[in-house]
């Protein structure tokens, strides 16, 4: 019995031993909440760093992803300063290697903060691997409204020869019945040709032949009048309808290079397009983050003349790096995206809640070397898109929200039969009334 008492008192010990070593590991890598973490990211990390490139610090997923110590991960974020006056070596290794740039401390974020950010960077990251790995057939093209496919134009043209051809046909076929009759009737048969032959020359012969046509006046005047009214219809349909618009600014900035090459997030310039109604024209300030240093493009010795009308507008001397208030003036960018007051658009409703890519409205805003409008931002465009997309009300998706969340418990309570009122559905929210 003693023996049995002595195995199972070492049994207990080693399991004892393992589960400690497991809470450990659990602890070193903390499992945070990813759609939390986005959220925290984009709005304190993406001003300085990119999940799958450099910015103005690392790329952060693959440094995230080969980094399996989430405590030391924490308190770097938290205060990577005391982390390199304590002399630490992974921090002293990243603070040399990028020129001994300090990073900002971020003592408001908890460990749980850090942690629901980490859990997003690697999820992001392993998502961006998988799809470069097999990329998706299609991709996520823009959605766009576009007018009639070159099939059915050609397709109505060629109705339109073969009625012509018909009518020609019937003609003959109506010529030659008329020989026929007059034929069987023993009546002479006058010839076109002879008719023509004795008669005076004219000139208008011809014209007022086909006028006498009853059948190829009438297509005619068909054919006209379908041509007229489509015109019409597309004139009045694209009224104050501005796609393709694209003017001059007075600062040509390059999105292909910035958005395309660079690959900077669009949300790093237009931040407000993540948590107002607003996306916002970025300060020049934004531009002085890069361009405080950078004046000039890749390989050219002479600085560059887009860059110092932002000096220009700032007040900035490069020379001296100092800033003059008296000389700064506003740049006078040129709207290109303009809905109708009567029409309401709300950036973080569609960008935050809904998960849309600035791409779907905007197009191929990266291969832009000038912002034109690509879509026709209608009714009819903005209605195609909301019965096309779908909605995720699964808890903890992507596009998991408390107004979905809300929104099935409301419906869960009208099945039940309990009582549902305004307030339940938002009704006492600031915004009902005071907008």
């Amino acid at each position: 019995m003693r023996n049995i008492s002595l195995i199972f008192k070492q049994f207990s010990k080693t399991v004892l031993l393992v589960a400690g070593f497991a809470i450990l590991g659990f602890s070193a890598r903390a499992q945070g909440d990813a759609t939390k973490g986005e959220a925290l990211f984009k709005a304190n990390c993406t001003t300085c760093h990119k999940i799958e490139s450099q910015l103005v610090g690392p790329a952060l997923g693959p440094l995230v992803a080969g980094e399996t110590d989430d405590k030391w991960l924490t308190k770097w974020i938290q205060n990577n300063q005391a982390l390199i006056a304590a002399k630490d070596s992974k921090a002293l290794t990243i603070y040399n290697k990028f020129n001994q740039q300090g990073m900002t401390v971020f003592g408001n974020l908890t460990d749980a903060d850090v942690s629901n950010i980490i859990a997003y960077i690697r999820d992001d990251w392993k998502k961006q691997q998988a799809a470069a790995a097999a990329p998706a057939a299609g991709g996520g093209a823009a959605v766009a409204e576009s007018g009639p496919s070159n099939l059915v134009i050609w397709g109505l043209i060629g109705v339109i020869v073969i009625a012509f051809i018909v009518i020609l046909v019937l003609n003959k076929v109506v010529a030659t019945l008329e020989r026929l009759l007059l034929k069987n009737k023993g009546l002479p048969i006058v010839e076109e040709e002879e008719e023509e032959a004795k008669a005076p020359v004219d000139r208008m012969a011809t014209v007022k032949k086909l006028a006498k046509n009853k059948k190829l006046v009438f297509f005619i005047i068909l054919c006209g009048t379908v041509a007229l009214g489509s015109w019409t219809w597309v004139t009045l349909w694209n009224t104050n309808v501005h796609q393709g618009y694209q003017p001059e600014q007075p600062i040509h900035f390059p999105h292909d290079l910035h958005a395309g090459v660079m690959k900077i997030d669009c949300q790093y310039c237009h931040s407000g397009a993540y948590k107002s109604k607003n996306a916002t024209i970025p300060s020049l300030n934004i531009c002085m983050n890069c361009h405080k240093t950078i004046d000039r493009t890749v390989g050219s010795k002479e600085a560059s003349a887009e860059i110092q009308k932002i000096y220009d507008a700032l007040g900035y001397d490069p020379k001296t790096m100092k800033y003059d208030s008296t000389k700064a003036r506003p740049v006078q960018w040129v709207r290109i995206h303009n809905l109708p007051d009567f029409a309401y658009f709300n950036h973080s409703q569609h960008v935050k809640v809904g998960g849309i890519k600035c791409q779907t409205c905007h197009g191929p805003i990266q291969t832009m070397r000038e912002v034109r409008q690509y879509s026709p931002l209608t009714m009819k465009w903005c209605i195609q898109c909301h019965k096309r997309t779908e909605v995720d009300f699964s808890k903890g998706g992507h596009k998991g929200n408390a107004y979905y969340d809300n929104m099935i418990a409301v419906h869960d309570r009208i099945k039940r039969g309990e009582k549902v009122t305004e307030a339940s559905l938002g009704g006492i929210e600031c915004g009902k009334c005071h907008y």
